[in-house]
C-alpha cells in the first residue's frame, strides 16, 4: 500500500461502520466527522452535550438529520455511553471527541465494561511521504512512555495487526536504535537484538522483524548497501518500532511539521481501534485516522 488515498479507497468501498464519538461538541472532529459521511466512510453515533453539537454543525454546515444524536453533559459519562455502545454492537469504533485522552481511556480500560483485548494499548501511525516508496508505520509515539521487552513485543503484535487490518502482509519491522550493532549502554540495540530472535523462534508472529537497524538503513536500500548490511527489511520497512515516546514523537511531529508528510493514527489493543487525534492535528489527519480505522478488518 503506497499511500493514504489507498487507504481512504479501501474505506469507502467497505462496508460502512459504524463511528461513535465521544463528547462530540468538538468543532475539528466533527468537520472530520462531516467529510468522513460525506465520503460514505461512516455512518456516526455522537454522544455529548446536544447543544453545542448543534451549534457547531449549523456553523459548518453538517446535516444532523439522519444522525443519532446522544444528549451528555458530562465527557466522563460520555466516553462510558459510548464504549457501551460498540459493546452492545450498536457501534463499530471509538473516537475522542473534546476530552481528555486519560478520561477517554478510563472508560476503555475499564475492568468490567471496557474495551480491553491486549495486555496492552499503542499508538499506531501510517505516514505517507514523497520520500518513502510506501506507508509507513510508526509505533509506539503517543501511548507507552519507556516500554521495555515485553512491551515492546506487545507494541509490535499491535502494529502487525494494524497492517494486517489494512491488507498488509507479512510487515516487515525495524527495531530503531543509533547503530546496527548490539552495545551493551544502549538499550535499544539490546531490546532490538532479542525482539529478531523472539521473531525468529515464533514468538512475534505474522512478520519480519530485524535490529538494531539505524534509521537510514530501516528505509534506504542504498544506505543498507553501502554499510554491507544484509536484511530482508532494510530498505523496505513496514513499521518502524520506537525505542521509547520521545523518540517515536519527535520523529512523528517532524515528519507532518517538516517533512510535508501526512498521516493517521489509531490506538490498537482494545476491541476495536481507538481514534484518538491530537488537538495540534489537522482536519485532513483527523479524516485519514478515521479512515485508518474504518478500512480495517476488524
Amino acid at each position: 500500500m503506497k499511500s493514504l488515498k489507498e487507504v481512504l479507497e479501501k474505506a469507502k468501498h467497505n462496508k460502512s461502520k459504524m463511528l461513535v464519538v465521544a463528547a462530540a461538541e468538538d468543532k475539528h472532529v466533527l468537520e472530520a466527522v462531516k467529510q468522513a459521511v460525506l465520503d460514505n466512510i461512516i455512518n456516526v453515533i455522537l454522544v455529548g452535550d446536544k447543544e453545542k453539537i448543534l451549534t457547531i454543525s449549523k456553523e459548518i454546515a453538517f446535516d444532523l438529520n439522519d444522525i443519532e444524536i446522544i444528549d451528555e453533559q458530562n465527557p466522563e459519562n460520555s466516553c462510558s455511553l459510548a464504549v457501551d455502545l460498540i459493546n452492545s454492537g450498536k457501534a463499530d469504533f471509538l473516537m475522542k471527541g473534546l476530552v481528555g485522552t486519560a478520561v477517554l481511556l478510563k472508560a476503555v480500560l475499564d475492568k468490567e465494561n471496557g474495551l480491553r483485548k491486549e495486555e496492552l494499548l499503542s499508538h499506531v501511525a501510517f505516514f505517507e511521504t514523497k520520500y518513502y516508496h510506501k506507508l509507513l508505520c510508526i509505533t509506539d509515539a503517543a501511548m507507552n512512555i519507556e516500554p521495555k521487552l515485553e512491551a515492546k513485543a506487545g507494541i509490535i503484535k499491535n502494529a502487525v495487526q494494524a497492517c494486517l487490518g489494512l491488507g498488509i502482509s507479512k510487515p516487515k519491522v525495524s527495531a530503531v536504535a543509533a547503530v546496527e550493532f548490539v552495545n551493551p549502554k544502549m538499550q535499544a540495540t539490546v531490546d532490538a537484538a532479542e525482539l529478531k530472535a523472539m521473531n525468529q523462534r515464533g514468538n512475534i508472529k505474522d512478520c519480519i522483524v530485524d535490529g538494531p537497524l539505524a534509521l537510514d538503513i530501516s528505509i534506504s536500500k542504498e544506505a543498507a548497501h553501502h554499510k554491507g548490511i544484509e536484511s530482508e527489511v532494510a530498505g523496505d520497512t513496514d513499521i518502524l518500532l520506537m525505542h521509547d515516546i520521545n523518540v517515536g514523537n519527535v520523529f512523528y511531529k517532524s515528519l507532518n511539521f517538516l517533512g510535508g508528510a501526512v498521516s493517521g493514527a489509531v490506538i490498537m489493543g482494545a476491541k476495536t481501534p481507538i481514534v484518538l487525534t491530537s488537538r495540534a492535528d489537522s482536519q485532513e489527519s483527523k479524516l485519514l485516522s478515521i479512515a485508518v480505522a474504518a478500512a480495517m478488518n476488524f
